[in-house]
């Protein structure tokens, strides 16, 4: 007898086989369906490009800039100020085929087409799959743009740099440059969202310039070409444009002080940094920084949604594909009642995340020809921030518990979903923040609080939990005695009935009435896996189950 077979222990079996390149477009059918319904339909070669790309190879390079994370250098051999955070070459092509792809840019390049900001959308739902980390100085480049336009002179400079499909990451002038990015610092140490605290001053010279000094606690993307930035002014807070590099291509003097040690989002470098004494220009009028930049943020915020259901939608694919081929108790995983009953209620909350997600972004769009949407965009913005971001992390854990103890080992791509998914409630405000917004624009504008019940009464009359909500809804809202302290149950409720509601319009009945049931009817679970029976468990898993 062979000595070797006595250490033959055991061979590999019962464990699923590696998910190989997948469509992440094609693949998707509620991502798919939310797109068209909304407009973006016109551009599914360009979806399906990118989404092969992110299901594919750009899987690794996800990974890779991910375990080789940014160093930050602040100074050359000969002891020369460099502020240089160095990346993996594989955070390079990642950036690089997002902006091929027009990631940051398609709501600009095909403005003047109905959807762009819905197909725009979709482009980032599919790029943050496979790395989230490099949303950032995606979404703040593409959120700029609006912001700039305050300053046509500025517009001019940037917007084109801003827009165009090169990635350029050199150290260079922008007028030396291919294209570049844009980052965003608004927050310091004593503010937090409280940014009219802000201590940073800008002095105005006398070529019209501004010199900037302070600090910022955080201040995303350092490697930017340049940054919107809060400072105050002679007449008060303001927003300025902050180059990286100046003309003469010296840097300017943004002093990088660390880099955050976050708990998630490894491959984007976040910093603090020092001002001392940088050049930078203002951005609309002296005194109304925060309505300036605030049109970067309403964008910014609609990408922390796509940022939230993308990942949502990756942690159920990860499920799905373990659950379809490893077995328990002699039967699949997928099979077993129980389990349908978890996937099938991960499915209906990742389905009508992206449903509400992408009627947003149609509301976005819409917005410059219809006031209407305009308004409704204003609030379901922080309404589906709020929602949809909160329930991101939940989400993740449950679709690791499909997986058993695989799902918490590094090796899989569910821990570093779970490291992040706690970002997007937290960045661009956070659920206080967005409640109080809520608040704020319903106060400041009647045309948003008959935008919000518009939307409701359209779906009247398709499911009665869903009419039951509205009613409370109009009853809470007129209650303003308390309305502040209630916000956060307030705003939880316009979003469930918004997400039945995007469901309904779209012709997704059987989904919309399954989530009017479970989330709106009168005994919802608490956790995931909690539908009732009678639940159409089977089409929504198989609405879910990726495509090929």
């Amino acid at each position: 007898m062979s000595l070797k077979s006595h250490f033959v222990t055991h061979e590999v079996k019962n464990q699923p086989q590696p998910l190989l390149s997948l469509n992440l477009w094609l693949s998707d059918q509620p991502l798919r369906d939310a797109v068209a319904f909304n407009g973006g339909d016109w551009a599914q070669d360009q979806l399906s490009r990118h989404g092969a790309l992110a299901g594919g190879e750009l899987v690794e390079h996800g990974e890779l800039a991910n375990r080789y994370l940014p160093q930050f250098r602040g100074f050359d051999r000969h002891g020369r100020r460099v502020d240089e955070v160095d990346f993996h070459p594989s955070y390079h092509e990642l950036m690089r085929q997002a902006m091929q792809a027009e990631v940051h840019s398609f709501s600009w390049r095909y403005e003047e087409r109905p959807g762009a900001h819905v197909v725009r959308a979709a482009l980032m739902y599919l790029n943050s799959q496979p790395d989230a980390g490099t949303g950032c100085p995606l979404t703040m480049t593409h959120a700029a743009i609006p912001s700039l336009r305050h300053s046509p002179e500025l517009a001019r400079e940037w917007i084109p740099l801003l827009t165009a499909t090169a990635y350029d990451p050199r150290t260079l002038p922008a007028a030396q440059k291919t294209a570049c990015t844009m980052g965003m610092g608004m927050t310091e140490k004593q503010g937090g969202s409280d940014v009219r605290s802000n201590e940073s001053r800008a002095l105005r010279q006398a070529d019209g310039s501004y010199e900037i000094v302070g600090h910022k606690f955080f201040f995303s993307a350092p490697m930017c070409d340049a940054h919107l930035v809060l400072a105050q002014a002679e007449a008060g807070l303001s927003c300025f444009l902050m180059p990286r590099v100046l003309p003469d291509g010296s840097l300017n003097a943004v002093r990088i002080q660390r880099l955050k040690d976050k708990l998630g989002d490894w491959s984007n470098a976040s910093s603090e940094v020092e001002f001392q004494g940088a050049t930078a220009y203002l951005v609309g009028a002296e005194g109304r920084g925060v309505p300036t930049i605030i049109e970067m943020v309403k964008l910014t915020r609609l990408d922390c949604m796509v940022g939230s259901s993308s990942q949502m939608r990756q942690a159920l694919v990860q499920a799905m594909h373990h659950t379809s081929q490893r077995k328990a108790f002699g039967r699949l995983l997928l099979d077993q009642p129980l389990m349908r009953n978890v996937l099938a209620d991960l499915a209906l909350e990742s389905e009508a995340s992206v449903a509400l997600t992408m009627r947003v972004a149609r509301a976005v769009d819409a917005a410059p020809r219809d006031a209407r949407e305009a308004a409704f965009a204003r609030i379901a913005t922080a309404i589906g921030k709020y929602w949809i971001c909160k329930r991101a992390p939940a989400f993740i854990n449950e679709a690791q518990e499909c997986l058993g103890g695989i799902g918490y080992v590094e090796e899989n791509i569910l821990p570093r979903l779970y490291r992040q998914a706690p970002l997007n409630s937290i960045w661009e405000g956070s659920g206080n923040v967005q409640c109080l917004d809520v608040l704020r624009a319903l106060q400041k504008d009647p045309e948003v609080r008959d935008a919000l019940f518009a939307e409701l009464a359209a779906c009247r009359g398709q499911s009665p939990w869903l009419d039951r909500q509205a009613q409370w809804l109009l009853s809470s809202f007129d209650d303003l005695g308390t309305l502040e302290l209630r916000s956060r149950l307030v705003v939880e409720r316009a979003a469930l009935a918004l997400q039945a509601c995007a469901l309904f319009s779209a012709g997704q009945s059987r989904v919309a009435e399954a989530f009017c049931l479970a989330r709106l009817g009168d005994e919802p679970g608490l956790a995931y896996g909690t539908l009732p029976a009678g639940t159409p468990l089977d089409t929504l898993i198989e609405r879910a189950r990726p495509q090929g």
